[in-house]
């Protein structure tokens, strides 16, 4: 890795590098220089040039340890050779055609293998188109026109599951969450078809729920939400939710786009729940578009369409195109139960270096997440929902600092915290990261006596 002494280059931000020059660019022809909303910080974002294994480099030629992996996506890490060898191998082949083949069933019958509640399974480009296409066939199974969603938590780019994606403390309330706009211009009908409750309240959100019973489709849940901290969900609200869906022919969804990495079946065989449906994306399509429901056959039955029109129609063309399928079964090939444990072995590492980096900078601070995921957090407060969790106006500045220096000392995370591994990583990338952290932590420590 490049050090900072020998490459001038290194220090964010730099008005005069390559990245500032080319969002200068981006902004003449893009909103705001930018398409995809997530990658963008100020003043600008790092442009990537290449990237091999753990490491991604820059178009100012910075070497950095990638510990954000296309946002969780990259479970393999960049250029790794079995995934390279199966698309190079479909490339010649062709990209793309109007008919079904076989690299498609070759990857469902692995996810099926994986995961007990996984019986059927449907493809499509991305986690968003996933959520949607779950949510809709929960509407078409049961005929019934809402859902249920967690305050604060993400599930792609949907209106409904957008409902109090980011809201305030002004809207919190004291009993049920009140059902907030994401984006300006969400009808009103589709707020009245959702109903919010808050993350791991097992109690309240029961109280909540209870009332709607007859008209939920669905209820849809992430089991570890990154946008609500990275906290895991208690065993004691999931059991809740799954016993409450089961009694009223509810469908119960877990959303598992980033969690389906921790474990050879994801989070829900660890938690010991199955669901109804399954959204996956990121690492089953080995770093190429990619989103998937998997499910029971009963519920799934709503997209065949051997019968004549299914009761959910659903097209794509890109859907389970042979490049993503060969691709992702090449991942999932690799991520064994052995692959899989070491990198929750790294896993727990990067959180304890964490933890220790906190200590030795003498900074308030602690660290979420299980298996290859984690995310920092610059409190000692008790954290179980996204209320507790939440960055307000000053965090979101302390981490704006922090996040510069972390990539002033070689390493690349998510402005919010988050970090995610992959196997191409070893222990002495982990304590890399961890010395990084400890000298970022005492940048800010010291800008924030400065700021005082």
């Amino acid at each position: 890795m490049q050090s900072e002494s020998n490459n001038a280059k290194s220090k964010y931000p730099d008005a005069t590098s390559q990245s500032a020059r080319l969002h200068r660019r981006a902004q003449q022809v893009l909103p705001g220089g930018n398409t995809r909303t997530t990658v963008f910080h100020a003043p600008y974002p790092i442009y990537a040039k290449s990237a091999n294994g753990c490491r991604i480099t820059d178009m100012d030629g910075v070497e950095r340890l990638d510990f954000l992996n296309n946002y969780t996506s990259l479970i393999h890490g960049h250029l790794n050779p079995g995934i390279m060898e199966a698309v190079r191998g479909q490339l010649a082949l062709g990209t793309c055609f109007a008919n079904p083949t076989e690299s498609e069933i070759a990857l469902a019958e692995v996810l099926c293998r994986r995961t007990p509640s996984f019986e059927r399974v449907r493809f499509s480009n991305s986690g968003s188109e996933a959520v949607m296409n779950a949510i809709k066939a929960a509407r078409a199974y049961t005929g019934r026109p809402k859902i249920a969603k967690c305050e604060g938590v993400y599930h792609g780019s949907y209106d409904p599951v957008e409902v109090s994606l980011d809201s305030s403390p002004e809207s919190w309330g004291d009993h049920a969450p009140a059902r907030v706009a994401y984006s300006a211009g969400t009808p009103q009908s589709v707020l009245d078809d959702v109903v919010v409750i808050p993350f791991n309240e097992t109690d309240l959100a029961n109280s909540i729920l209870e009332p709607e019973a007859g008209s939920l489709a669905a209820v849809i849940v992430d089991i570890m939400p990154n946008r609500a901290g990275l906290i895991p969900a208690r065993a004691e609200f999931l059991n809740m939710l799954r016993e409450f869906t089961r009694r009223h022919g509810i469908v119960l969804i877990f959303d598992e786009v980033i969690t389906f990495r921790n474990g050879p079946g994801g989070m829900q065989v660890e938690w010991g729940v199955e669901p109804d449906l399954t959204t996956l994306g990121k690492i089953i399509g080995g770093g190429f578009p990619v989103g998937a429901v998997a499910g029971r056959a009963e519920v799934m039955e709503v997209f065949n369409p051997g019968k004549g029109k299914p009761p959910l129609p659903h097209g794509g063309t890109f859907n389970a195109n042979p490049v993503t399928m060969v691709a992702g079964l090449a991942a999932m090939e690799q991520y064994s139960a052995p692959a899989i444990a070491r990198l929750e072995e790294l896993g727990e590492r990067a959180r304890e270096v964490c933890r220790s980096a906190f200590r030795s900078a003498e900074m308030p601070g602690q660290v979420t997440g299980h298996g290859s995921l984690l995310r920092l957090h610059l409190t000692e407060s008790p954290l179980k929902s996204y209320r507790d969790a939440r960055h307000g106006a000053a965090d979101r500045q302390r981490f704006s600092v922090l996040h510069a220096s972390m990539l002033n000392h070689g390493v690349f995370m998510a402005p919010s915290g988050l970090m995610a591994l992959s196997t191409p990583m070893e222990e002495a990338d982990i304590d890399r990261m961890g010395e990084a952290l400890l000298h970022s932590l005492k940048e800010l420590r010291r800008h924030d006596r400065e700021t005082d």
